[in-house]
């Protein structure tokens, strides 16, 4: 691998503040949306399903390109490729901030997909190789896992702090400072690194993996929220398996791959990325909706519903900085299946939550969700990373965040589409509303609380009274479902990962290996 080390430690641990001001921007911008998803519908009146594309499209996208943006930082260069998408990045999130319409948020969300899967690839492969020795690199990836995960959870309090004193747009805004110290900076520390001989870029290939993605990720959403009843979920869902199938295909015959999909056949990867995915699927459908939960059913303000998600902050960092303690001592097998365990657990609980719980249930399911993820996001990056050869760090980095983004994506679109279908077949609204108001009300939850504003209060409340128990109805279902995913995602971990050592036995393992070399060197 060609690259420009840092030697001193002090310049390989600001280079890391570097890469964690990165990942922790494009984290953060996967989940600053949702407490602004009231007052987006409020202003710009997306429909039910334009609001879930409002939400996900960013990740879509981001899912689809991480793969072949991996691969191309490998070819061109991780610390040119990283900077490059920080400018696009910049733009595209003056373009979201002041977007007229709901169809020009959505296309500026993708856009911001389009340059964020530009950086999270080349901030992990950069960590392989600013941190050379083993034991360094696993507290850099702690680092880095804490920093991903934390600011996904870090985004509702981020938004709800921008929301109580200015208007949504505001919430991208914030990405314009944080990116001129990141290019300063990333400038001046970061070393470059890129495989010395990477082939050429197929971009068929390309073309392939971003199809595959987007139409297997929409027949998913798609199906989810209206059944397969309409003509275009299953095009979709053949079409995206279609081109997935013919992309291993064509990686498995090609001499350099964009993706080399022999990886999935060490099971430490796999179940890395399983484990992700699932992991990302329960925080991002959680984050999503418990944000609205907290707003429209609760009747929190912005600031005080960012607030109340800060023990998923908080339990995210803590989780990603004693992953690698964890591991060492437990093993990966059992850290990373008590992780998902956890996880669904956390994620369960929230089955029980009604209108007047109290808020200890809910910091008890956001702290637990986030130590957890914390957890199984860094351990299963570390496990992603240690898989590949170093030359192909990009390209398998970039597996490791598509799981991220993908996860995040369908965590939205599964749990969202769920709590929305039943939400609409359980709403009652009184007869006296009118069809234009019982259809608004039938969109979502944030509908139904603007029609109510302008009704009489006879029928305000009863509408507001069925909306809200719908909801919540809606989201101790998804709830319960998540948590058996996770559950489930942990069984098969378990069996994945076993005949894995731990890394204490691994260690002694090596040392006891290299005792002969030294016995003969005294001799």
């Amino acid at each position: 691998m060609s690259s420009t080390v840092l030697t001193r430690p002090r310049q390989r641990w600001i280079g890391l503040a570097v890469l964690v001001l990165a990942v922790t921007l494009v984290a953060v911008d996967a989940t600053v949306l949702s407490l602004a998803i009231p007052s987006i519908s409020e202003t710009l009146r997306p429909s039910g399903t334009q609001l879930l594309w409002i939400g996900d499209a960013y990740s879509f996208v981001l899912a689809g390109l991480l793969v072949s943006m991996g691969s191309l930082s490998d070819r061109i260069g991780r610390k040119k490729l990283l900077l490059a998408g920080s400018t696009a990045f910049g733009a595209a999130s003056l373009l979201a901030a002041y977007a007229p319409g709901a169809g020009w948020l959505i296309l500026a969300r993708a856009l911001l997909g389009v340059a964020g899967a530009t950086i999270m690839p080349s901030t992990l492969s950069l960590i392989r190789s600013l941190f050379p020795d083993d034991r360094e690199r696993a507290t850099a990836i702690g680092i880095w896992g804490a920093a991903a995960t934390a600011g996904a959870a870090l985004g509702p309090v981020v938004g709800g702090v921008l929301l109580e004193h200015f208007w949504w747009g505001s919430v991208f805004l914030l990405n314009i400072p944080v990116l001129v110290l990141l290019l300063v900076f990333g400038a001046w520390l970061l070393p470059e690194s890129k495989d010395p001989k990477p082939g050429r870029w197929d971009v068929l290939s390309v073309v392939l993996s971003l199809t595959g993605v987007i139409a297997a990720v929409y027949a998913i959403k798609e199906a989810a929220a209206h059944g397969v009843a309409r003509w275009d979920v299953p095009v979709a869902a053949v079409l995206g398996a279609a081109a997935l199938t013919v992309f291993v295909r064509r990686q498995l015959r090609l001499a350099t791959p964009l993706l080399d999909v022999r990886l999935f056949s060490d099971r430490r990867f796999t179940a890395a990325v399983l484990a992700s995915l699932t992991a990302l699927v329960g925080l991002s459908g959680v984050v999503f909706v418990t944000s609205q939960y907290l707003q429209l059913v609760r009747g929190y303000e912005p600031l005080k519903a960012g607030l109340a998600e800060l023990p998923a902050f908080a339990g995210a960092v803590v989780g990603g900085l004693l992953t690698a303690r964890l591991a060492r001592r437990a093993g990966a097998r059992a850290t990373l299946t008590l992780g998902l365990l956890a996880m669904g657990t956390g994620i369960g609980l929230l089955g029980w939550v009604q209108q007047d719980s109290t808020y200890l249930v809910l910091a008890a399911a956001f702290l637990i969700v986030g130590t957890a993820e914390g957890v199984v996001y860094t351990l299963g990056a570390d496990l992603v990373l240690g898989a590949a050869p170093a030359d192909k760090s990009g390209a398998a980095s970039a597996v490791s965040e598509t799981a991220y983004e993908l996860g995040t994506a369908l965590g939205i679109a599964l749990v969202g589409s769920v709590v929305g279908s039943l939400y609409a077949s359980g709403l009652t609204v009184p007869a006296g509303a009118g069809q234009a108001a019982a259809t608004q009300a039938g969109e979502s939850l944030g509908g139904a609380v603007e029609v109510a504003h302008g009704l009489p209060q006879t029928l305000a409340g009863p509408l507001l009274d069925s909306a809200r128990d719908s909801f919540v109805h809606g989201m101790n279902i998804a709830a319960i479902l998540a948590g058996g995913l996770l559950l489930a995602a942990s069984a098969l971990a378990w069996r994945l990962l076993r005949g894995l050592p731990k890394a204490a036995d691994q260690d002694r393992a090596e040392a006891a290996a290299r005792q002969p070399d030294r016995e003969t060197a005294a001799l």
